[in-house]
């Protein structure tokens, strides 16, 4: 894994980008009417980091992935992607490089496994290049293959979630978003999602941003990590770093509100 300091997203003052960041949110804030879900968040993941967002319930983890998508009313700041802000409609973002796989993987049950997967690559138009992915998505995800006549609802939520996955890897992306993928998953496919994840890291060199609840499992292949807090970053820093703090107790205890109080 890469071995980084504490890095954060920056700003020339002016609210520019930083341009040696692959995906950077500078001052983004949120709100759903009355309810803010993101205050003047800024976070960034460089080219080959797998960077997780993590915090209780309600802190706007989900909300993050959400405002880069163009999916969260933002009232405030900006995204941007190598260093120009991303101001496309929803639909066009995949082809500037970004796939999002959702929570709750929402895959196509009435069709096969397969077509789930070509699904994912509905905007190239070179066949060869569908197909040069398809193989490798396949090669990636063993069980796919297998059972890639099978129509989706026949699989188990782990197989789901691996198809949602590679769903997402059809796209061929620069940075892939991933929204709580061992959700309501087993323990032990909750490992092999974990296991799949960082191989996607390392072997493919996909960026990954990854919201995910399961603390520990994503603290071992995280390079950094983003800590949430009431829609307010409360800590950034490197696996190590996390773990050496209370951040995550004071957090989910709610302390970091009642020391901001006092």
């Amino acid at each position: 894994m890469i071995e980084t300091d504490d890095i954060t997203a920056a700003e020339d003052g002016n609210g520019a980008a930083d341009v040696t960041h692959l995906l950077e949110l500078v001052d983004i804030s949120v709100h759903y009417g009355a309810v803010v879900g993101l205050d003047n968040v800024s976070l960034a993941v460089n080219e080959g980091e797998l960077v997780a967002v993590m915090g209780p319930n309600g802190a706007g983890k989900s909300t993050v992935l959400k405002a880069i998508m163009g999916l969260a009313p933002v009232v405030g700041g900006t995204v941007f992607l190598r260093g120009e802000p991303l101001d496309v409609a929803t639909h066009q973002i995949v082809k500037q490089g970004i796939a999002f796989v959702p929570q709750g993987r929402r895959v196509f049950t009435h069709l096969t496994i397969e077509e789930n997967l070509r699904m994912g690559c509905l905007h190239v138009s070179d066949r060869h290049e569908q197909e040069r992915r398809l193989d490798s998505v396949l090669d990636l995800f063993p069980i796919l293959r297998t059972k890639s006549r099978d129509y989706a609802s026949a699989m188990s939520g782990g197989q789901q979630q691996m198809l949602a996955i590679g769903r997402g890897l059809m796209a061929g992306p620069d940075v892939l978003l991933l929204d709580e993928p061992t959700l309501g998953l087993a323990p032990i496919i909750v490992k092999e999602v974990f296991e799949k994840v960082s191989e996607i890291s390392q072997v493919l060199n996909t960026t990954i941003m990854v919201v995910e609840h399961n603390i520990k499992g994503i603290l071992d292949i995280a390079d950094r990590a983003y800590v949430l807090n009431q829609g307010r970053i409360a800590h950034d820093g490197t696996p190590t770093t996390v773990r050496e703090t209370d951040i995550l107790t004071d957090v989910f205890l709610g302390r970091v509100d009642e020391e901001a109080e006092e």
